[in-house]
């Protein structure tokens, strides 16, 4: 079993054993990831990077992690693959020729 499996079953058991799964829809996945990363971005909020609290950081990046697994696993979608997958679409739309040192968009390329 890989790590991304293991943190997805151990979700899974935590939420079931408190018949949290019946809020768990899509949907509402999806809106507490966005939720979560807001928080994140609280973290930061009119402060210097570096001054930000670590074990806010942590705590935050953690939460916005647990949902986007449970999200995927309502979907029975493979973390691992579709990570994999988007770093190569992202490769033919950024290739490093272009793309190396510079922020701008792919369409700007």
């Amino acid at each position: 079993m890989t790590d991304i499996e293991t943190l997805t079953r151990e979700l899974v058991r935590f939420r079931n054993e408190r018949d949290w799964w019946q809020f768990h829809n899509p949907k509402d996945l999806a809106m507490a990831i966005s939720i979560e990363a807001g928080e994140l971005l609280e973290v930061f909020l009119w402060k210097d990077p570096k001054d930000a609290n670590p074990e806010k950081v942590k705590e935050e990046l953690a939460d916005v992690l647990a949902y986007a697994l449970l999200l995927a696993d309502k979907y029975q979608l493979d973390v691992k693959q579709i990570v994999l997958d988007k770093i190569k679409r992202n490769g033919e739309k950024y290739p490093v020729d272009k793309a190396k040192g510079t922020a701008k968009k792919y369409n700007e390329l």
